[in-house]
């Protein structure tokens, strides 16, 4: 027996190593669960605790007192089911509460997957059935069972009988015999004639509990004979006046036996062999089944109308897979999800830390032309396309789009990701609160907004001493620095902790910050459309003191806070970000951080959920995340770096994740590149450019749209030439993507009033000029069956060549950093630095600012700054007017011309049409 042990342990050794070969920070795990503290149980959890330890198993005992009651003990069972490292969990029974227990009921609270002593109803039950392939087998039996094989006797055919008939033993023992093909016979405190029964028997296997029962003379010359009962009988000669014997008289049995299990030092620690067999076993099928990349997924059949009807009613006519069903689908685990209702669902940061070894799939960014108020189609696009890759071609792909603003919602029409049939759904929800993150911004964004103004109010009218005395109080008899107070005296460079140690000079410099209120660069904000808090005055109740000066609003999503959650790459790296956000100059010229007003730590606690992706899927149930929405002029415009991070890891080395850059591509993809990538550290495989004839023709010198009027004929009716002079704005955006090394890939997004003449003109131009490949969509009327051309020719430039490069150095002068995005993207001849400006590269020079990277607010309506320039203008010199810095974001945006960062609302706003219906909750007049 203890050489078959040895040899069950060894084997169990080998396959935890090899699991970890395959994944470095996979360990199997294994939870005992105990109520009390009986004597008898925990020398048994010693036992099991010390053989998972040998194998590799990282063991856990988890003991609740006495006193726990059984509501408490449930509780305990559903934390451990839901958490992912732990595979195994056994209820050691039995259950020693001082309350009353069902213990049918706890088993079977134990997920089934988990269920390593093989006692819930399920187990039993598919035991009972012979599914002894998916289910697990109690471990007595198990290991009774391997003590048989060990014998070298052929279980086929025999006569076995098992005495006694516990859910522990005697019960499951008969079905794994019976499945093992013998002829069983169970027997047990009714059965007339006993050693009549066990004389016919060629595999005995005893579990009654009845000290030495069974007879040497009853059993079967050479009969193989399993004893699983423990028992205590006096014997003096032992030091504790007893000794432990079976459920068989071995003296006796030994002689007639032709195989017999001693009591101690047989079943038993085979039994706790096998139990850490069943934990390994359940470790495999999880990683088995949780293998990156291998998706079990199904997607929804669209049911395609022509003509194709509205964004809502399409949205409204698909019904979305559940959202924890997706999330299975697509390999994440339940303790990594939170549900926020059916359609929704947040994904937690850890899914990193358990991924980490994986490999990356493919990364694709799509961006545009120059916008023209006719649209392009980009984030059509990029749903159709993801929709193609997966519900057509089979691949794993996710989509990671921004989180639209709420304001432009109830203003003018828009916000929607995609339209048609390839949209995210339910559009509601996209459009309207998600998960919260826009207000968590706003409230975090208004905290430093209040902190800044009472700061000022409370220097302007306070004693150094009193303002000490407030910011460090009295508690208890003593005052005490607050950890950030702490991080503020060490940049001071004063290392104290104790505040009564500090000079007066040191107090001054701690409690004043002296910030100069006409160089506060922080603002309020709101995620509403209201021109009227462009240029506000605040300050203004007597309370304040005639403490007032100008300020404004901007709309959340230009919020420096939006940037780093999008830029972010870790809760730990957020924390710092947040801390280092410069609000304002000192009147000694030193940068003034959320750090030194003492608010960052609670900017952090604010924003704890918002960092997590949000989880929503395609019309034909392709996953999605939903993810910041940062401005795409005076930020970066692009979705959140960990959301691209997760998704790559979730569609493994052959999948893709596509990601959307705001704008054309001179703006969002150039950001995307210098900024998003320089961060992440991700490197882009391909670039998809988006097109469309009609706004192809308007670059080419058609004529102006105005909202609610007809099209003019140039754009409904042929025009070759007309268009021929719009595609040099369609060839600089390939040239733009080209200076970074990607390839492009052309998406010429087709609408019914385009001729074949037309598309094939842009798609041979687009090849000409250098593109890898130029295909035409018409996925916004037929979803992803009408991006499958363009799935396709992603799928082949992915695996193109490619040399990925930053377009500058970040050591390079801010000036020669503005210039080579000026020339090079652009097209400009120089820029000009305005007086303004200029002072702000000194500044920032000074201030140690002037190695981040540049992130240009200037219009998106045109290559140049003057928005009404289409095409490609040349002989222009770009004017900076203002250079500000995102240091916790980590950029500095140069001003081109005025940027309005609060939308206004319209004559009719589209809240004229928008109500809820009461009956149905069905909220109308979105879209």
């Amino acid at each position: 027996i203890s050489l078959k042990l040895v040899q069950v342990r060894g084997r169990l050794k080998k396959d935890v190593e090899q699991m970890k070969l395959q994944d470095p920070n996979f360990r199997p795990g294994l939870v005992v669960l105990q109520v009390g503290d009986r004597d008898d149980s925990n020398l048994y959890i010693s036992m099991k605790l010390k053989a998972a330890a040998e194998i590799g198993i990282n063991a856990t005992h988890m003991r609740l007192p006495k006193t726990a009651t059984e509501e408490e003990v449930l509780h305990s069972i559903t934390e451990v089911n839901e958490n992912s490292s732990v595979h195994g969990l056994i209820v050691q029974l039995p259950l020693d509460s001082n309350h009353k227990m069902d213990t049918e009921k706890v088993t079977n609270a134990v997920a089934p997957e988990k269920d390593v002593d093989g006692l819930t109803s399920i187990n039993a039950g598919k035991l009972s059935r012979g599914d002894l392939g998916d289910c697990f087998i109690p471990c007595t039996p198990n290991g009774c069972m391997e003590l048989i094989r060990q014998t070298g006797v052929s279980v086929a055919g025999k006569r076995a009988v098992v005495i006694g008939r516990s859910k522990i033993v005697g019960a499951p023992m008969h079905d794994l015999l019976l499945w093992n093909h013998a002829t069983v016979t169970t027997c047990h405190s009714r059965t007339a004639d006993l050693p009549g029964e066990v004389g016919k028997a060629d595999i005995l296997v005893v579990g009654i509990g009845k000290a030495e029962m069974v007879k040497g003379e009853w059993i079967k010359k050479g009969a193989v004979v399993i004893d699983c009962g423990i028992n205590h009988i006096p014997d003096e000669t032992k030091a504790s006046g007893k000794r432990v014997v079976g459920d068989v008289h071995y003296a006796s049995a030994k002689d007639q036996a032709g195989f017999i299990t001693p009591v101690p030092g047989g079943v038993g620690p085979m039994t706790v062999a096998m139990l850490m067999a069943n934990t390994v076993l359940s470790a495999k099928r999880f990683l088995e089944s949780h293998q990156p990349g291998k998706w079990n997924i199904s997607y929804t059949k669209l049911n395609l109308q022509k003509p194709v009807p509205s964004d809502i009613v399409i949205s409204r006519s698909c019904v979305p897979k559940p959202i924890d069903c997706l999330a299975r689908e697509v390999g994440l685990l339940s303790d990594e999800v939170e549900l926020y209702g059916k359609t929704k669902a947040k994904v937690h940061l850890s899914i990193i830390k358990r991924l980490q070894a994986q490999p990356d799939g493919k990364y694709v960014v799509v961006t545009g032309i120059t916008p023209t108020p006719l649209g392009e189609g980009k984030s059509t696009t990029t749903i159709g396309l993801v929709q193609a890759l997966g519900a057509h071609l089979k691949l794993n792909v996710f989509a990671c789009v921004r989180q639209p603003s709420q304001g432009p919602t109830f203003g003018i029409k828009g916000g929607a990701a995609g339209g048609g049939y390839s949209q995210v759904i339910p559009m509601e929800e996209f459009n309207l609160h998600l998960t919260g993150d826009i207000h968590a911004i706003t409230a975090a964004n208004n905290l430093v907004a209040a902190a800044i103004d009472a700061r000022m109010f409370h220097e302007s009218t306070q004693s150094d001493k009193a303002l000490y005395n407030r910011l460090v109080p009295l508690n208890g008899e003593q005052r005490k620095f607050s950890p950030i107070q702490i991080n503020r005296l060490k940049k001071l460079g004063i290392e104290k902790t104790d505040p009564s140690t500090l000079t007066e000079e040191e107090i001054t410099r701690f409690a004043r910050l002296d910030m100069d209120p006409s160089s506060v660069t922080w603002q309020r904000v709101l995620d509403t459309n209201d021109r009227f808090l462009r240029k506000i005055t605040i300050g203004q109740s007597p309370t304040e003191k005639g403490y007032t000066r100008e300020a404004q609003f901007d709309i959340t999503v230009a919020s420096e806070i939006m940037a780093v959650l999008a830029l972010t790459t870790s809760l730990q790296d957020m924390r710092q970000r947040l801390a280092k956000m410069v609000v304002a100059t000192s009147r000694g010229g030193q940068p003034i951080t959320t750090e030194d007003l003492g608010v960052s730590g609670a900017l952090t606690v604010l924003m704890k959920d918002a960092i997590k992706p949000n989880l929503m899927q395609t019309l034909e149930g392709n996953p999605v995340f939903v993810h910041a929405g940062p401005f795409a002029n005076i930020a970066h415009g692009n979705s959140s770096i960990l959301a691209d991070k997760i998704a790559l890891k979730l569609v493994g080395p052959e999948g893709f994740v596509v990601t959307e850059a705001g704008f054309g591509a001179d703006i969002g993809m150039e950001k995307f590149f210098n900024i998003k990538c320089r961060y992440s550290g991700l490197r882009p495989h391909v670039v998809v450019l988006v097109a469309t004839v009609r706004a192809l023709k308007m670059h080419g010198g058609g004529p102006t749209v105005t909202a609610g009027m007809p099209l003019p004929k140039e754009y409904i009716e042929e025009n070759l030439e007309l268009l021929e002079k719009g595609c040099s704005n369609m060839r600089k955006q390939i040239e733009n993507a080209q200076h970074f090394g990607v390839p492009v890939v052309v998406a010429v997004n087709a609408f019914k009033t385009d001729t074949e003449a037309e598309l094939d003109l842009v798609c041979s131009m687009a090849k000409a000029v250098g593109a890898f490949d130029a295909v035409r969509c018409s996925h916004w009327a037929e979803g992803g069956a009408g991006a499958v051309a363009l799935g396709q020719a992603v799928q082949r430039a992915s695996e193109a060549p490619s040399k990925f490069q930053f377009l500058y150095d970040l050591e390079l002068p801010i000036a020669d950093k503005i210039r080579i995005i000026a020339q090079k993207i652009y097209g400009a001849d120089d820029i000009e630095l305005l007086p303004e400006a200029q002072h702000k590269v000194e500044l920032y020079t000074k201030q140690g600012f002037s190695n981040l990277p540049i992130c240009m607010a200037k219009t998106h309506l045109s290559l140049s700054h003057e928005a009404d320039r289409k095409g490609v203008p040349t002989g222009f010199i770009l004017p900076i007017r203002d250079i500000r810095a995102s240091v916790g974001s980590g950029f500095l945006f140069p001003l081109v011309g005025t940027m309005p960062t609060i939308p206004g609302l319209p004559t009719r706003p589209c809240f004229y049409d928008i109500d809820l219906d009461p009956e149905t909750e069905q909220v109308n007049g979105l879209f």
